[in-house]
């Protein structure tokens, strides 16, 4: 069975500008993929070209078994597409947002109160009903705008930033709902600037200047950072610390997390003998330096800051 979204060395380009570079990925039936990147990677791009809003200056996508450049409207009636606006109209009811989204989902007639009964329960909205939606807290317009999108019941998702401005416990239960989607046999295309939703999905790919940089499952990407040695150091002076364990030998990258930092080394665990010893030469005292476990937010900073070195 073929993948619910691929694209192979898919390229968009808007003049000499390059959004979305040689973009090769499958995700497959039930999975929630996560996609990871800084401002301006093409992460909202490449969704576009897939929801078949943004035709591909190269290569090729299928989505639901349509391909994206040949058959855009068979491709937009199999998904549903969720930004980080939310796409709701503030002057309606939810009752009228649902209806008129049913109508341009093409939801049959007959199915349509089953239909929104379903994304009053889903959302928690069947006591408001009746209520403006401009007057809902941004957690209930979240969830009423992720029912609107599957009203029509497709096998793939897409949410592009879909929990940007929301309470962290709003953010819970919206994850709570894509897993029910998930385990129903959807599909769910998550973009995120939260590091901890990306623990939440199954694999993440992290896009930066328009290619993947990094493609696996949270656990599989950290493993792969375990394995080259992340230290915690705290120290009295974290400016002087930076400065002075900065491009030492053994030394990939130190960013501050809290009260210290986060040192990724070549070393591994022998990296600690290095710091010691440049600290000691400069004065510095060491307040704790341990080896832990790499975070995703650890990934993303270390394969960011990587490609950065890397240049153009």
């Amino acid at each position: 069975m073929s993948a619910a979204v691929e694209a192979e060395d898919l390229v968009k380009a808007f003049g000499s500008f390059v959004a979305v570079d040689h973009v090769t990925l499958a995700v497959e039936r039930g999975e929630v993929f996560g996609f990871l990147g800084p401002n301006g990677a093409g992460k909202s791009t490449l969704i576009r070209v897939l929801c078949g809003l943004l035709s591909p200056t190269s290569g090729g996508a299928r989505v639901a078994g349509c391909d994206v450049a040949r058959e855009p409207e068979q491709a937009r009636r199999r998904i549903g597409y969720m930004s980080q606006k939310f796409s709701l109209y503030d002057g309606l009811t939810v009752e009228e947002n649902i209806d008129f989204f049913s109508g341009i989902y093409g939801v049959e007639k007959g199915r349509r109160q089953e239909r929104k009964s379903y994304v009053l329960r889903m959302a928690g909205l069947e006591e408001r009903a009746g209520s403006r939606t401009a007057l809902l807290p941004g957690g209930w317009n979240q969830r009423l705008a992720l029912g609107c999108a599957i009203l029509h019941e497709p096998p793939v998702l897409f949410l592009d930033e879909p929990t940007s401005g929301v309470d962290p416990v709003a953010r819970r239960k919206f994850w709570d709902l894509i897993y029910e989607l998930s385990s129903a046999g959807r599909t769910v295309f998550v973009t995120t600037h939260y590091m901890d939703e990306a623990e939440y999905c199954h694999r993440v790919g992290l896009m930066y200047a328009g290619r993947l940089v990094a493609l696996g499952s949270p656990a599989e990407l950290k493993r792969g950072m375990k394995a080259q040695g992340l230290l915690y150091l705290e120290t009295p002076d974290l400016l002087g610390t930076m400065r002075a364990i900065e491009n030492k030998p053994g030394i990939r990258d130190a960013a501050v997390f809290g009260a210290g930092l986060h040192v990724m080394t070549d070393e591994g665990e022998t990296g600690a003998a290095s710091i010691r010893q440049v600290l000691e030469a400069n004065g510095i005292e060491i307040r704790r330096l341990d080896p832990i476990a790499p975070s995703m937010e650890d990934v993303f900073v270390s394969v960011v800051e990587a490609e950065e070195k890397k240049g153009p």
